[in-house]
């Protein structure tokens, strides 16, 4: 049987916010590192998966109708905000108020003498 040979090290695309990023350069002058990989798998290596717990946030999908118009403008706007149409649904229901409108008060009536 052939030994078995390491595999290369091969590119993995992900994102993260801005802070996260600032935070891998601080890191990699701080441990004098030369790239952002050298600071990911020294981050990886170090990291205690088995013990940590992610935030788990249930999520479930729904179906709703929508005009034309509403969906068109959707997509118009995520492509405008690089966001996708979820994150636009997410913070157009997150606008919304939490509690009921206060009803109008009825105008009353004066009565006769």
């Amino acid at each position: 049987m052939a030994p078995r040979t390491k595999k290369a090290a091969a590119p993995v695309t992900f994102d993260l916010p801005l802070d996260l990023l600032a935070k891998i350069e601080t890191c990699r002058q701080a441990l004098g590192l030369d790239t952002a990989s050298a600071v990911i798998r020294s981050a990886l290596e170090r990291f205690d998966f088995a013990g940590c717990q992610p935030p788990h946030v249930p999520h479930r999908q729904i179906s709703v109708r929508l005009s034309a118009d509403q969906r068109s403008a959707l997509k118009r706007y995520a492509k405008i905000k690089d966001v996708s149409v979820g994150v636009l649904l997410r913070m157009a229901i997150d606008d919304l108020p939490a509690t009921k409108p206060k009803a109008k008060a009825k105008p009353t009536r004066r009565r006769k003498s």
